[in-house]
C-alpha cells in the first residue's frame, strides 16, 4: 500500500532536462540509412538558394571571445554526465562541409551554436555560451555580478561561473534575473546562489510578475504527454552523429541535471520600471504573452546595451511548440518588438539575448529587430488573410511563402519554429481543430480509418508495392502519409514500418528545423527499434514542486480521476495545512473532482499536514501510511475514504505509442 499512496500523490510532470539518457546497446539497433539521391539534390539546392557567403554571423558568434576549456563535459556529484559538448565535436566543426544527411542551413546553425566559452559582449557584460541550451550572462556592478538566466541545471551554471571566476576574478553575485518562466532560464540557480543569501537580503532574485505561477505550472497538467512528445522534439534518444542529432536550433541540446528554483524577491510589473542594483541602472520592458506567458526585456542606459530575453533570437521562434503548449500570440509579440524599437533601437550599441550571439551597432540592431517583428506579424496577418478567404490550416501552410527580405535573412530562418507549423498555429488560435468541412466534424479515429484505407487501396501488399514505387521517386511526404495508414492497420507489418521509417528519415535529413529533424528521426528510430526503454525518468524537481500552489495539485488530481472508477461515488475529503493556514475540501461527485476553500462542515475524512509533507508525497519520497505513522499526517474520520479516492486515480504511462497505434 505504501507504493500505491506514494504514486497516487506523485506528480508525473516530466521535464526533459531531468531525464538522463542511458545509451542503448547499439549492436541491437537497426542502423540508419544514407541519404538518397533525392535528399542529396534537395540539400544541394539549399546551398545555392541561401546567402552562405554572408559570414557576419560567424564573426559575431566569435567576437569578444576570452577563453574556453580544453574539453567541455560536465558531470553531477554522482559522476553522471549532464552536459557534453565533446560528443558533437567529432563530426561538427566550422571547417567541415555539411554532410549529405543534414540540411546545409541547419548545419550552419549547428556550427554557430558550437562557438562556446566566455565572451565579452561589451565592457562590463559577459556571456558564457555553449554550456547548455541557453546562455548565462554576467553584468558587472560596483562590487559583484548581476546574473541573467542561470541555465537549466545547477551543474552547468556552476561550471559557467567557475569559468568566469577563473578568467575575470572571483566576485560575489548581487542579483539574479530570470528573464522569463521557461526552465532553461532559471533551473540552474542553485548552482551559483545559496538560498540563505537570498533570504537574508544579500542577493536579489528579480523576475516579472506571474513568474512563479507560470514557471511551476508549465508541463504539470499535461506533463506526461508533453514530456513524451519532448523526446521527439529534442531527439533525446538520437545518436550524436551526422545521421542523428545535430542541433536543437536554439542551442545544441538541453542539459540533464535536476532543475532548481529559488522564488523571486522583487517583481517587475510594468514597462518603464527602473531598478538600480550594485550601481547598475536597468529599465525593464514587460512583455507578457510573447515567447512566454510572462517575460521582460532589459535596457542598460549606462552601457547602451539591450537584453532581449528570448523575444528575439537568431531564428524564427515557435508560435506553437511541437511538444505541445498553448498557442502564443504573434500579433502581441510583434507589437512588443515594435515598442522595443521605439524605446531603445536608436540608442542601443549592442543587442544580446538568452540564446545565440549578439548584434552590434544601432543601424543593424534596428534592421534586425524590424525583421524579427515582421516575421511574426507576417505569419499572423497572412495566415488570417488566407483563413478569411476560406482556406484551412493545412492549406495555408502549403500556400504561405515569405517575402525575399525575410526568406534570405539568416535570423528569421526556421531553425526552431517553422513557417509551416506556425501558420497552422495561427489558424488553431483563431479557429480551433475544426476545418469547417462536415467530414471533419465527427471523423473516424486513425485505426479505423487505417483499416478501411488499406482495404480500399487493395490490401497490404498492393499498398506497400505502390508506396515503394513512390519512395523510389523521392515522394517522401506522400509515402509517410500512406504508410502511416498501413502501420496503423497492421503494426506487425515490419516491411511497412521500415519503409515508413525510411521515409521519415529522408524528411529528417532534409529538415532545416532542429525539432523537425529530431521528430522525423525519432519516429524512424521507434518504428525500427520499438519504444525506447533507456531513459531514467524523474518527476518535476523538488524546488518546482515546493513552489507549486496546492490548488494546482488539486487540478492535477482532477485530471487523473478515472470516471469509470468514480462512477456513482460521492466523497468529501477535508484537507488542512497547518503551516500555511489554509483549508480545503475535495468533493468527488458525478465522476468529477472539485475543490473549495469554503470547507465543508462534514466530511468522510479529514487530514492535517504541512505543505512540505504534501511535497514529499508528491515526490513519492513519503507514503501516505508512513506519514500517518510518523505523525506528519493527522487523520480524522474514515481512512477508507482516502483509500477509495486513491483507487480512482490513474497513473500515466510515459512510454505510450506515437508512430504506432
Amino acid at each position: 500500500m505504501k507504493n500505491t499512496y506514494a504514486s497516487a500523490w506523485c506528480i508525473s510532470a516530466m521535464l526533459l532536462s531531468t531525464m538522463p539518457v542511458i545509451a542503448a546497446d547499439k549492436s541491437q539497433l537497426v542502423p540508419s540509412k544514407p541519404a538518397t539521391q533525392y535528399t542529396k539534390d534537395i540539400n544541394e539546392k539549399v546551398l545555392t538558394a541561401l546567402p552562405f557567403a554572408d559570414r557576419e554571423d560567424f564573426d559575431n558568434a566569435s567576437r569578444g571571445f576570452i577563453a574556453k576549456p580544453d574539453t567541455l563535459t560536465i558531470k553531477n556529484q554522482a559522476g553522471q554526465v549532464v552536459w557534453d559538448l565533446e560528443q558533437y565535436k567529432t563530426y561538427i566543426s566550422k571547417e567541415k562541409a555539411s554532410p549529405d544527411t543534414v540540411n546545409p542551413s541547419l548545419w550552419r546553425n549547428a556550427q554557430l551554436n558550437m562557438e562556446h566559452g566566455l565572451f565579452e559582449v561589451k565592457k562590463g557584460i559577459y556571456q558564457v555560451r555553449g554550456y547548455d541550451l541557453s546562455n548565462i550572462t554576467f553584468v558587472a556592478g560596483k562590487e559583484g555580478w548581476i546574473v541573467f538566466d542561470p541555465l537549466i541545471s545547477p551543474e552547468t551554471a556552476a561550471a559557467a561561473k567557475a569559468l568566469v571566476d577563473k578568467e575575470l576574478g572571483k566576485r560575489p553575485i548581487k542579483a539574479v534575473i530570470y528573464s522569463h518562466s521557461h526552465l532553461d532560464h532559471f533551473g540552474g540557480v542553485r548552482g551559483i546562489v545559496d538560498e540563505a543569501d537570498v533570504k537574508s537580503g544579500k542577493i536579489k532574485i528579480i523576475a516579472s510578475i506571474g513568474f512563479v505561477e507560470h514557471a511551476v505550472s508549465e508541463n504539470v497538467i499535461a506533463g506526461n504527454v508533453m514530456g513524451r512528445r519532448a523526446i521527439f522534439m529534442y531527439g533525446a534518444m538520437l545518436p550524436r552523429d551526422a545521421k542523428g542529432g545535430v542541433s536543437g536550433g536554439l542551442g545544441m541540446t538541453t542539459s540533464t541535471g535536476s532543475a532548481s528554483l529559488i522564488p523571486p524577491t522583487d517583481y517587475i510589473t510594468k514597462t518603464g520600471q527602473k531598478m538600480t542594483v550594485d550601481g547598475v541602472e536597468m529599465i525593464f520592458q514587460f512583455t507578457p504573452g510573447t515567447e512566454a506567458p510572462t517575460e521582460m526585456n532589459t535596457y542598460f542606459p549606462g552601457m547602451k546595451a539591450l537584453w532581449m530575453a528570448e523575444n528575439s533570437t537568431n531564428t524564427m521562434h515557435n508560435v506553437l511548440t511541437l511538444r505541445g503548449a498553448k498557442v502564443r500570440d504573434p500579433l502581441i509579440w510583434a507589437s512588443y518588438l515594435n515598442q522595443t524599437i521605439d524605446m531603445w533601437g536608436s540608442e542601443a550599441d549592442v543587442k544580446f539575448q538568452s540564446h545565440h550571439w549578439p548584434v552590434w551597432g544601432s543601424t543593424k540592431i534596428i534592421d534586425y529587430l524590424k525583421k524579427q517583428r515582421d516575421i511574426y506579424k507576417y505569419i499572423h496577418d497572412q495566415s488570417v488573410r488566407l483563413m478569411n478567404l476560406g482556406y484551412t490550416g493545412e492549406e495555408i501552410s502549403e500556400m504561405l511563402t515569405l517575402p525575399e527580405s525575410l526568406e534570405n535573412n539568416w535570423a528569421t530562418r526556421g531553425y526552431y519554429g517553422t513557417l509551416r507549423h506556425n501558420s497552422r498555429a495561427v489558424y488553431q488560435r483563431y479557429m480551433g481543430w475544426y476545418t469547417g468541412n462536415p467530414s471533419d466534424l465527427n471523423n473516424l479515429p486513425p485505426e479505423q480509418v487505417a483499416k478501411k484505407m488499406v482495404e480500399y487501396m487493395g490490401g497490404e501488399d498492393a499498398l506497400l508495392k505502390k508506396a515503394k514505387q513512390d519512395f523510389d521517386k523521392g515522394e517522401y511526404r506522400w509515402t509517410s502519409e500512406v504508410l502511416k495508414h498501413l502501420v496503423f492497420a497492421n503494426p506487425k507489418n515490419v516491411q511497412a514500418k521500415h519503409l515508413l521509417a525510411d521515409s521519415y528519415e529522408q524528411l529528417g535529413y532534409q529538415a532545416e528545423s532542429g525539432p523537425w529533424r529530431s521528430i522525423y528521426l525519432q519516429g524512424a528510430y521507434e518504428l525500427r527499434n520499438g519504444l525506447p526503454t533507456g531513459l531514467a525518468l524523474e518527476t518535476a524537481s523538488p524546488d518546482i514542486l515546493a513552489n507549486m500552489p496546492v490548488t494546482m495539485l488539486f487540478d492535477y488530481l482532477g485530471v487523473r480521476l478515472n470516471p469509470e472508477k468514480a462512477a456513482g461515488k460521492k466523497l468529501v475529503l477535508n484537507i488542512n495545512f497547518d503551516d500555511i493556514q489554509e483549508k480545503y475540501s475535495l468533493v468527488i461527485e458525478n465522476s468529477v473532482l472539485n475543490y473549495t476553500s469554503k470547507q465543508k462542515a462534514t466530511a468522510d475524512a479529514t487530514v492535517t499536514l504541512s505543505k512540505l509533507t504534501l511535497t514529499q508525497l508528491q515526490l513519492g519520497s513519503l507514503s501516505f501510511d508512513q506519514a500517518i505513522a510518523d505523525g506528519d499526517i493527522k487523520l480524522k474520520g474514515n481512512k477508507a475514504a482516502f483509500d477509495d479516492f486513491f483507487g480512482m486515480l490513474d497513473d500515466f504511462e510515459f512510454w505510450f505509442d506515437i508512430v504506432t497505434p
